[in-house]
């Protein structure tokens, strides 16, 4: 045993923690660590490197180097070391609040890449997305970083700027995203009824008390006379196996599977569901931000529960970490990938995702990508950064007659036209104050829920299904 140590489990990009769920394997065993020949071999390389080293190095360095040295070795973005701080943070996230851009991150192939924004962030607002890969943080590149030193680079006090070089697929040059850091508060769940009695519950992440917080909306919104519900989990990067699984028991019926674990040894122990399920339609909404236990409960309500999954593709996170303090006195911790999850049918959806039932696709500029600020586009000028204009000004009903890039007369005077309603120079020139402005307009447009295809889409899905319902009585 491990002094006792409780399993705990992550499930998430970065990951967090909590006890293991009821289950599974509550404990670990250590089998003895270093035999006499591998100790003695570290301690050589440590003394000869204090002895021999032109500068004087730091003990305690050193050996956090090894375990990180073991840990880059099993080439597994989601198992790490991290140090006293690192921890801390760490522990801060799991509780639900922390000062940073907000954005759950992993490693991949030597890159930092967005797992999801959390949303209402200030990464969320700002437009950084699911698969983005964060080149560069104030000038300072990321590449080749271990994943806990990255992030401190990308964290950092409120109030000050976190200036990101960004590598985004289909876009040809990085992109530059100025963020200011702000206190992230993770208010996990909001709820609201839509007409119709149709409940609709967002879950933005899987923390200690996202569960007592959704069944308290769900209560809610169940004695308000609701019909039908949705399940938002958009850009919800996963969290709490214990948690995911206490929402998922509320859906699937007695008996039928949540989901599967299965460990090195093919051993599966499969979490059967305590619940009664209910009698009214579900759909879920996800996207390619849903990664983990989000998708932990997707697969269970889809295969298990008979809910409708729409909206885009999943992540595409497979495995299960556990993470241990108790083994360290320094207030250090190690993750490491235990296991692969499953959903109740057997499927590994590591790297694939979930596909969705129904596919519902935003609006292009939903994902536009941001303009350039140090360079003032003209008008006969042909580039990315004046698609992106054009794909905003006609979301925004100033119609520039064109969306390939190319600055003509028709985008002129639809930059004017937007640039006098904004009380801005109308010099017809997509320039820093013009290129702000118009990214704030269509963020405010992104955020208003007319223009959410995929939200109103599973609505009228879920009011589908009442009708059908209804038709059979």
């Amino acid at each position: 045993m491990i002094g006792g140590s409780v399993l705990t489990m992550a499930l998430t990009g970065s990951g967090f923690i909590t006890q293991a769920a009821s289950g599974q394997a509550a404990l670990l065993e250590v089998k003895g660590g270093l035999n006499k020949e591998e100790a003695k071999k570290i301690g050589a390389a440590l003394d000869l490197i204090q002895s021999n080293y032109y500068q004087d190095v730091d003990r305690s360095k050193l050996l956090d180097g090894a375990i990180n040295g073991m840990m880059e070795s099993l080439d597994d973005p989601y198992s790490s070391y991290m140090g006293k701080q690192t921890a801390e943070d760490f522990e801060e996230t799991i509780s639900g609040s922390f000062s940073g851009i907000g954005a759950e991150v992993s490693s991949e192939d030597g890159n930092v890449v967005v797992v999801s924004p959390i949303k209402g962030s200030p990464a969320e607002k700002a437009g950084i997305r699911a698969k983005d890969i964060i080149m560069a943080v104030n000038g300072v590149s990321l590449h080749g970083l271990k994943l806990n030193d990255a992030v401190a680079k990308i964290r950092g006090p409120k109030g000050s700027e976190a200036k990101l070089t960004i590598k985004r697929s289909g876009s040809a040059s990085p992109i530059e995203y100025t963020i200011l850091r702000a206190d992230v508060d993770l208010e996990t769940v909001k709820a609201h009824m839509e007409p119709g009695k149709i409940g609709v519950i967002e879950i933005t992440q899987f923390s200690l008390n996202t569960a007592e917080r959704f069944k308290q909306e769900l209560s809610k919104l169940e004695s308000e006379g609701m019909e039908g519900l949705v399940i938002d989990v958009r850009n919800n990067p996963g969290g709490v196996l214990s948690v995911v699984i206490d929402i998922a028991e509320q859906f699937v019926p007695k008996g039928k599977m949540i989901v599967q674990v299965e460990d090195k040894n093919k051993k599966r122990d499969g979490t059967l569901s305590k619940g009664s399920g209910k009698s009214y339609p579900v759909t879920l909404l996800m996207n390619k931000g849903s990664a983990s236990a989000s998708e932990i409960l997707a697969g269970a309500l889809q295969q298990s529960a008979g809910a409708k999954l729409m909206g885009d593709n999943s992540f595409g996170k497979g495995t299960v970490q556990t993470s241990f303090t108790k083994q360290f006195d320094d207030g250090s911790l190690l993750k490491i990938t235990i296991a692969k999850w499953l959903t109740p049918n057997g499927s590994w959806i590591h790297k694939k995702g979930l596909q969705p039932d129904i596919a519902v696709a935003q609006p292009d500029y939903f994902s536009v990508a941001p303009i350039n600020k140090e360079t003032t586009q003209k008008y006969n000028m042909n580039n990315a950064d004046v698609k992106s204009a054009q794909i905003m000004l006609d979301a925004l009903g100033y119609k520039p007659g064109r969306k390939d890039g190319f600055f003509d007369e028709k985008t002129v005077s639809g930059v004017k036209s937007f640039q006098k309603e904004q009380k801005l120079s109308e010099n017809g020139n997509i320039d820093t104050k013009t290129a702000e402005a118009l990214e704030t307009a269509l963020i405010k447009q992104i955020r208003d829920p007319k223009n959410d295809n995929q939200l109103k889409a599973a609505i009228a899905e879920v009011q589908k299904e009442i009708a059908a319902a209804a038709s059979k009585h």
